[in-house]
């Protein structure tokens, strides 16, 4: 499985004018493109950032389908203000718990391992159980690009409350990861889950 993630900052203002076009355009008509298994996204409403996400069965679709969206990308950079930058990844890992209802929250964080299979085993063997003990835990994905040596993983809560409460311990995580297996922690943001309808299969 491969996604590609298209990020956008503009204006904070013009961010549920961006999530409308997505969902009543862009997603219809994306999710019908040959290989795609459904579209996500989420938004920081204080800093204007948002993230969709399209997930493909082959890198071979994903990068057929890049012409067939490029409008779609202009056209939200339009309304939000802000340049697209996207990103292309394999999809290592997916387990949900839960479905992720209204009020979701994610964590992203992004890092850059100094061994991706290191830290590939690290995060299945040692990570995931801890992560999905989280109170309010639905969801944990892990994107891979190997290319550029980084990787995301985005942890999907319930509500803004588990969100809150998970926050110490999953720094805790970050810190014996780091001291552990010498990722690099490039960045940590928080969102709120505006359309989730990856369809994703369980991958563990």
């Amino acid at each position: 499985m491969y996604a590609r993630s298209t990020t956008i900052t503009g204006r904070p203002e013009a961010i549920n004018r961006c999530v409308g076009y997505i969902r009543d355009e862009v997603q219809p008509a994306v999710t019908t493109i040959d290989g795609c298994q459904g579209l996500s996204m989420v938004v920081d409403r204080l800093s204007g950032r948002c993230i969709a996400t399209s997930a493909w069965e082959s890198e071979e679709s994903m990068l057929i389908a890049d012409e067939s969206v490029a409008d779609y990308r202009t056209r939200a950079g339009e309304i939000l203000g802000g340049e697209p930058e996207v990103d292309l990844w394999e999809v290592e890992l997916m387990h949900r718990a839960q479905p992720a209802g209204a009020g979701a929250c994610c964590r992203i964080v992004w890092a850059r391992p100094q061994d991706i299979l290191v830290m590939l085993d690290r995060f299945r063997t040692t990570l995931l159980p801890q992560i999905e003990a989280f109170d309010g835990f639905c969801s944990v994905s892990l994107f891979v690009d190997r290319l550029e040596r980084r990787i995301c993983s985005t942890t999907t809560f319930d509500s803004p409350a588990a969100l809150n409460a998970s926050r110490k311990s999953a720094a805790v995580l970050r810190e014996h990861a780091a001291r552990d297996t010498g990722v690099e922690f490039l960045q940590v943001g928080e969102f709120d889950l505006a359309l989730a309808h990856l369809r994703v299969p369980e991958l563990v």
